[in-house]
């Protein structure tokens, strides 16, 4: 089931945004004649894509009836993350109805990640939450190539280069698949339903095991001619350094990514240091971003100077994107945000310090309203434009 014309989807597209509404109103939104409005939205029943839901307030005469997104419109989203995979199912207004969350080293390849993702959505459809699902948008923690649907040299995840993601879930489960990278996917999550949704012109900056920008511009993420805009996880922020997973040195992901803060925690742990971070590290056997939040929080001296040097090596590489790309707002999320506003305030110290006047003056820089939720929301929101667009 797909929309016709673009009119149609259109339509579809606000009753997704916006929930039920009358046929006034729509054709108020769209701006067509009732004639035409009717014509669409009958043809949008007849394919299954909307119902309708009853009589809208009178506006001085004849009393409009309200339509809505068919109940049954079903989309699943695929949140593959450097540790654990989230499989979620979403009514055709990506509310999330069911949501499934497992363990999983991405660096064990592709064949094991995705066949708990299919196992995954089994248990879904088991339940009766999938049944009849519309389309599947996925997001994985590397490049990928948005037009063939594949990661592409992705450097935590070996294995995985041009590896079929999109036609092999596609061809398990039978209906369209869309792939894109994490940090594009969480961006359309917060445009959807974060702080960003009243914003079109954003970045949205995730730091997790990696780090990675998504951008969105007039409403929509801007890929790049191949798919690897917004890759700030390899901008040099030094000359030297330790190796990254790219096997550059300098890059901001190896000094302030989660696997480098955990290195770095570690480390002092090991050097005696910091004894929070010692004992946690003997009870727990390593040492983790979330360690490091703790151990700040309780005023850990140590822990406190890996969040104020890796916020302000972000900030510094978020400044120089402030003033070239002129945002609306700068949303931080990822596992490495949970570090909270001790990380905010070093980023918007640094960026509100060296970015351009004129592109701070408005800027907010803000933490991700979503979470972890950002991905499945994010993912839904990518398969549904694809699924109700003409």
């Amino acid at each position: 089931m797909r929309p016709e014309n673009v009119h149609q989807a259109r339509l579809l597209k606000l009753l997704r945004d916006d929930g039920p509404r009358s046929r006034a109103e729509l054709g108020d939104a769209v701006a067509l004649s009732k004639t035409k409005v009717a014509l669409e939205l009958d043809r949008l029943v007849e394919l299954g894509l909307v119902v309708g839901a009853g009589l809208a307030e009178s506006r001085g005469g004849r009393r409009s009836s309200i339509v809505q997104l068919a109940p049954t419109l079903r989309f699943l989203a695929v949140d593959i993350g450097a540790t654990s995979v989230d499989v979620a199912v979403t009514d055709g207004r990506l509310q999330v109805l069911e949501h499934l969350r497992e363990p999983m080293d991405v660096r064990r390849g592709p064949m094991p990640v995705l066949d708990l993702v299919l196992d995954l959505v089994g248990k879904l459809r088991a339940s009766g939450a999938a049944d009849d699902v519309h389309g599947v948008g996925v997001g994985v923690p590397g490049p990928v190539s948005f037009r063939e649907g594949v990661p592409v040299v992705p450097p935590i995840m070996p294995g995985w280069d041009h590896f079929p993601v999109r036609e092999t879930i596609g061809q398990a489960l039978g209906c369209p698949v869309l792939v894109d990278n994490d940090a594009n996917i969480m961006a359309l999550g917060e445009l959807h339903a974060g702080t960003a949704r009243s914003v079109h012109d954003f970045l949205f900056v995730k730091v997790g095991t990696g780090i990675g920008c998504g951008i969105v511009v007039e409403g929509s993420v801007y890929r790049g001619m191949s798919g690897s805009a917004g890759d700030i996880g390899h901008m040099s922020v030094e000359d030297d350094g330790p190796v990254c997973t790219c096997g550059r040195t300098g890059c901001l992901e190896a000094r302030f990514g989660g696997a480098a803060l955990a290195r770095d925690a570690e480390t002092a742990a090991r050097s005696g240091r910091s004894s929070l971070l010692a004992d946690r590290l003997a009870e727990a056997g390593a040492l983790s971003a979330a360690d490091v939040a703790v151990a700040a929080a309780s005023g850990d001296p140590v822990a406190v100077d890996l969040v104020r040097e890796g916020g302000q090596r972000l900030g510094r590489v978020l400044a120089s994107l402030v003033s070239f790309f002129n945002p609306g707002m700068v949303v931080i999320g990822g596992g490495v945000a949970g570090l909270g506003h001790a990380l905010l305030a070093e980023v918007r110290g640094v960026v509100y310090r060296r970015s351009l006047p004129l592109a701070t003056g408005n800027l907010p820089i803000v933490l991700s309203e979503l979470g972890a939720d950002a991905g499945i929301v994010g993912g839904a929101r990518l398969i549904s434009d694809h699924v109700l667009s003409a």
